[in-house]
């Protein structure tokens, strides 16, 4: 079977940009373009409008120097206006050579907002096209609106086409701007516009307002596309654009016979980077790129991946740079519990796996998470033993907190059987307490882990004395691994975490001895 190609293009600094609260910097966009093309390896990016401001004129220019010194520019693209030479000599300024030109896609939109004849407007379409031309501006076309335009004027969208055929145009853009239409309306209005214009490149640009952008883009394809338009994480107005990381898997598993230029394995980093500059959290079962689509919960599917991989797909975590999990809460079973533990380095008789399962079963029920980082210490709990005992233990601390002086923390730690005390201040109580710990550990000469993240949950609705969750994230051996603190007190939640922490990293060797005042304060 012969394969075609399919151009992508990524409008994520665009298109994706119009995400409500969403507005990137102009180093935010180089990165993103940056990754896009070298890592991703997308064909195109659209990356901003013309005319919209100073701060957007600033990020385009710096993407185009970049481009351009690195053989992208005829990649990077522009959304222009038909407003004369004005949109032109924006791009022209701004660097850029290659525009996507706006025009109406459906007599309702020209009729109404621009108050137009066709006539007119395509009068004014060929002058902005000429005048393009003759810049050495390459120019793609977008019929706003035309899948309205199909539905209720194709005689307009085709008096449209007619003309745009004629002009100097090398790509024309099909979008779906209100997400409206169903995958058999994209099969056909597709079908119907490249049965009539074989030798033009049509590219198909999905909204996902009825969560129907992948099924549409699918149909598009079939029906002779050439190219298509999508975000990372489906950013864009009210619902989002088509996907591009579920789009590529799409295509790459269950069509084949079209083949890209993205690499799969740069798609979760992208994913993230955009996830980080947006503020936009995407969900953890968002397809290929959430926390935790490549988790098993359910015990029966780790023993089965077990045996002969049953609940395997080709949907592999290692195709995208990531791997499979396990999780650990009610519906665990041994299966499950034993991958964890293999990844720990643990291994248990089959009597006192039976109740660290049931110990975890347990904990679900009541809502509690586990993590793997827990297993250690509910191991401990259970099988009441020294296999794996806490060696570091935060025997005491006091923390205080006053109106116009700094907090500060006095820490006492036990290492084995040896005590520690310093005391600290900082910028809070616990940046304060992690103060007197480092200084503790700075005797040793031991830097303790970077805490890259420190989450804090409370039930919703909760009341004042609710119990408090606190996640942090430390970076252990150039690894993430989260600890978990609960209680109703949040310092102490996070107190509690950290200490799960410092057992992990394990008790420092040649730990001097303490003075017997530090000592007597045990007893």
């Amino acid at each position: 079977m012969n394969s075609r190609y399919i151009e992508i293009m990524d409008t994520t600094l665009r298109d994706g940009e119009q995400t409500s609260g969403v507005s990137f910097s102009a180093s935010e966009k180089l990165t993103i373009a940056q990754v896009l093309l070298q890592e991703v390896k997308v064909d195109r990016i659209e990356i901003a409008s013309a005319r919209v401001s100073e701060g957007e004129f600033q990020a385009v220019r710096q993407i185009t120097d970049w481009a351009r010194s690195n053989g992208f520019l005829d990649k990077i693209e522009v959304l222009t206006f038909v407003d004369g030479d004005a949109s032109i000599n924006w791009i022209l300024d701004a660097g850029a050579r290659v525009m996507n030109l706006l025009t109406k896609g459906s007599l309702n939109h020209l009729t109404h907002q621009l108050k137009k004849s066709p006539a007119a407007h395509f009068e004014d379409i060929r002058a902005v096209l000429e005048l393009a031309d003759s810049k050495g501006i390459d120019c793609n076309v977008y019929l706003e609106d035309w899948s309205n335009g199909m539905r209720s004027s194709p005689e307009y969208v085709f008096q449209a086409l007619d003309f745009l055929t004629s002009q100097p145009v090398k790509r024309i853009l099909l979008p779906d701007t209100l997400g409206i239409l169903t995958p058999t309306e994209s099969y056909s209005f597709v079908k119907q516009i490249v049965d009539k214009y074989p030798d033009q490149h049509f590219e198909f640009h999905a909204h996902n307002d009825y969560d129907l952008s992948i099924a549409n883009v699918m149909e598009a394809l079939r029906a002779g596309a050439r190219g298509l338009h999508l975000t990372v994480n489906g950013m864009g107005e009210r619902t989002g654009n088509a996907p591009l990381a579920s789009t590529i898997a799409v295509l790459n598993d269950m069509m084949p016979e079209y083949k890209t230029s993205v690499n799969e394995r740069s798609l979760y980093t992208i994913s993230k980077i955009v996830e980080t500059f947006s503020g936009i959290r995407i969900p953890s079962n968002k397809p290929i790129v959430g926390e935790s689509v490549f988790t098993q919960t359910a015990g029966i599917h780790a023993d089965g991946d077990k045996k002969n991989n049953l609940y395997f797909s080709k949907l592999m975590p290692e195709r995208f740079g990531r791997q499979r999990l396990y999780a650990l809460g009610k519906t665990s079973g041994k299966a499950n519990i034993e991958n964890n533990l293999r990844d720990l380095g643990i291994t248990l008789a089959d009597a006192d796996l039976k109740k660290v399962t049931q110990r975890i079963i347990e904990l679900g029920d009541r809502k509690e998470a586990v993590t793997p980082e827990d297993l250690p210490y509910i191991i401990s709990d259970i099988l009441d033993s020294n296999a794996i005992e806490e060696k570091v233990v935060i025997v005491n601390y006091v923390l205080t907190h006053s109106k116009n002086l700094k907090p500060s923390a006095t820490l006492q730690i036990k290492f084995g059987e040896e005590v520690f005390e310093e005391n600290a201040q900082g910028d809070g109580q616990y940046d304060a307490f992690m103060n007197a710990l480092k200084k503790i550990y700075f005797q040793k000469g031991i830097s303790l882990p970077m805490l890259t993240d420190y989450a804090v949950r409370i039930p919703p609705g909760g009341k004042t004395d609710a119990l408090c969750e606190t996640i942090i994230t430390w970076e252990i051996n150039g690894k993430e691994v989260k600890t978990r603190g609960l209680d109703s007190d949040q310092t102490f939640s996070a107190i509690m975490a950290t200490q799960k922490m410092l057992n992990l990293i394990g008790i420092p060797a040649d730990v001097p001895l303490v003075s017997p005042v530090a000592k007597d304060a045990l007893n």
